[in-house]
């Protein structure tokens, strides 16, 4: 696509990666077909090349409005959209670009910035912990909308007191600690099995995600500086073999470190170590399944699996999970057509746009529900905690992280 940027992005470095960006679309539209916002809303503007449209226009000098505002906040950033793309443009990088750029020249309203404003502070925040266990024990009390941002406690088990020759960094996560601790729990005993230690770095916190997906991208590469500072000792040691995330969608921004802090000239090289030893959970499930091969115990359960958009479009990881839980004897199925969408999590997504969340989980509930045709599955199963949150606030059904199955199955 032809774009002749206005000259005050004619020296930004932003400005000239989305022109490179931009030249590679070629407004085919075969990414339509795939988007999830489109498909529910049927406008032009609210798809992916209709927001790369919008993007161009304000890169060459058309001043952006709170409409365009409006039609880059409703993107999901699933980057489904990418997965589609015959000419492989990076979208997602484009449209961080867009937003930082839309956000610095158009003013939201004062609640909107409000709310922005305490999802990106108080989910990181070490206060965060404290309010998720009084709003569990108040669960009872509360308004069914506030009930559902609120998981019931969990009693995550023992951490593995094993020490293995090999070592790996767990990202622990900003909410998981706190919502739903089994699965870093899950997390380590399923590693300690297989003979690997799990170990936390003390100083590490959120990804970065938070903030920068929040119109804070400064506020996010901070964040994301830490983690390298804190990392970084036992990764020089030689102490870890790689970084670990059970969250597909922190472990696909750890994996974005290098392009993100790309032009700072401090972090620049680090950032590309800490990319190059990122590994999402279910990476190490070949290995992990040769190990475990028949210690595991798989109870006689059917589950449905949401694979992540961050695993499958973000990282570009499809088919592993399935491949091999199924070798370890779990009953595992996908929910057919439907598998590639988006479940309408997103990140801050359900909360920042509740209507089309919800309206994209209930369809993907009932994709999930119809994963073995006629008899339902017992328990939903997914890669991300944003998903798992977004989706059981909709259903009955147990939903729970796969490591948590595979744990319980290795332990029965």
């Amino acid at each position: 696509m032809q774009t002749r940027l206005a000259p005050e992005y004619r020296d930004r470095a932003d400005g000239l990666e989305a022109e490179a960006i931009l030249r590679q679309c070629v407004h085919c539209g075969f990414c339509s077909a795939t988007c999830p916002t489109y498909q529910l809303l049927g406008d032009e503007l609210d798809s992916p090349r209709g927001r790369i449209y919008l993007i161009k226009q304000v890169l060459e000098g058309e001043a952006p409005s709170r409409k365009t505002q409006l039609h880059l906040d409703r993107c999901l950033t699933c980057r489904n959209c990418e997965s589609t793309c015959p000419s492989g443009v990076q979208y997602g990088h484009l449209l961080d670009i867009g937003r930082k750029i839309v956000d610095e020249q158009v003013s939201r309203p004062l609640g909107e910035q409000a709310l922005r404003w305490a999802l990106k502070e108080g989910l990181p925040s070490p206060l965060f912990a404290p309010a998720m266990k009084a709003g569990q024990l108040l669960r009872g009390l509360l308004p069914a909308a506030l009930k559902a941002k609120v998981p019931a406690a969990q009693d995550p088990g023992a951490w593995p007191a094993g020490q293995h020759a090999r070592r790996v960094l767990l990202l622990a996560g900003c909410v998981q600690p706190a919502m739903l601790p089994n699965i870093n729990r899950a997390t380590a005993r399923v590693l300690d099995a297989a003979g690997i230690q799990t170990l936390i770095a003390a100083k590490a916190g959120c990804c970065g995600a938070l903030a920068f997906h929040l119109d804070d991208q400064e506020g996010g590469k901070a964040a994301m500086r830490t983690n390298i500072d804190a990392w970084w000792p036992l990764l020089e040691s030689g102490s870890v073999e790689a970084i670990v995330s059970n969250a597909s969608g922190c472990g696909v921004t750890v994996k974005e470190y290098g392009h993100t802090l790309g032009n700072d000239p401090r972090y620049a090289a680090k950032a590309a170590r800490i990319s190059a030893l990122a590994r999402d959970l279910s990476e190490l499930l070949p290995e992990l399944a040769e190990r475990l091969q028949g210690r595991v115990q798989p109870p006689d359960r059917r589950y449905a699996y949401h694979p992540p958009c961050t695993l499958q479009h973000g990282q570009k990881l499809r088919g592993g999970v399935e491949t091999w839980l199924t070798q370890l004897g779990l009953n595992l199925r996908v929910a057919g057509n439907d598998a590639h969408l988006c479940c309408g999590s997103a990140g801050t997504y359900s909360v920042l746009q509740p209507q089309l969340a919800q309206q994209l989980r209930e369809r993907k509930l009932l994709a999930l529900g119809q994963a073995f045709g006629a008899p339902a599955p017992h328990a939903i199963l997914s890669a991300n905690i944003g998903c798992i949150t977004h989706l059981q606030s909709g259903t009955g059904l147990p939903v729970r992280h796969w490591v948590e199955a595979l744990d319980e199955a290795l332990h029965a």
